[in-house]
């Protein structure tokens, strides 16, 4: 597996970016909502750089593992404000397989949404869904840096040597997760298994 690991302050410029695409595309949302989990961080800074005033979450089930999914998305928490008749900006993290993206669509038109738009940090060609908005192509394993302990953890459970597992981890650094942070949260996973 190939990673990118951007800084938060990479992600920030990249929303900061994102925002004006959607300035320049006159798109003015009544509700941003994000897909939980990978989206919570993107739609609260774009709720902020676009002055929206509603903030909304549904929560999609797929993957379950690095590059492992179940067999369909599933709903896991409900939208609980209502969309009907409104202008959905629909954000997550990562246009990866676009399966959850979908769900979220077929979603949100079956709540009434009358126009929305998608906006996503990294996008990937494969992906079945295509956002409107998004700033970064990759093919890469992408590590937000709210998941990097979440990965380490997948990386660590799998079924192979210890040997392997470091040199994953490796990896991983050299793409770009700071050392000392991977080292403290790996001792923090032995701490508290």
């Amino acid at each position: 597996m190939v990673y990118e690991v951007p800084t938060w302050n990479q992600i920030y410029d990249y929303m900061l970016s994102l925002s004006q695409k959607i300035r320049l595309a006159s798109f003015k949302p009544d509700v941003v909502v994000a897909i939980s989990r990978g989206g919570l961080i993107p739609a609260r800074i774009l709720v902020d750089l676009l002055e929206a005033r509603q903030l909304a979450t549904i929560q999609i089930e797929f993957y379950i593992g690095l590059g492992e999914t179940k067999e369909q998305p599933t709903l896991k928490q409900a939208l609980a404000l209502p969309v009907d008749g409104k202008k959905v900006l629909l954000v997550d993290d990562i246009a990866d397989s676009g399966r959850s993206l979908q769900y979220a669509v077929n979603y949100l038109r079956g709540q009434g949404a009358c126009e929305f738009k998608i906006a996503t940090v990294y996008y990937k060609t494969q992906s079945i869904v295509e956002p409107d908005f998004y700033e970064k192509k990759t093919e890469r394993w992408v590590v937000f840096p709210w998941e990097a302990k979440e990965t380490l953890r997948k990386i660590v459970c799998r079924k192979a040597g210890r040997r392997q597992q470091s040199q994953e981890v490796a990896k991983l650094v050299r793409s770009g997760l700071p050392e000392h942070l991977a080292l403290r949260l790996l001792n923090d996973m032995e701490e508290h298994p």
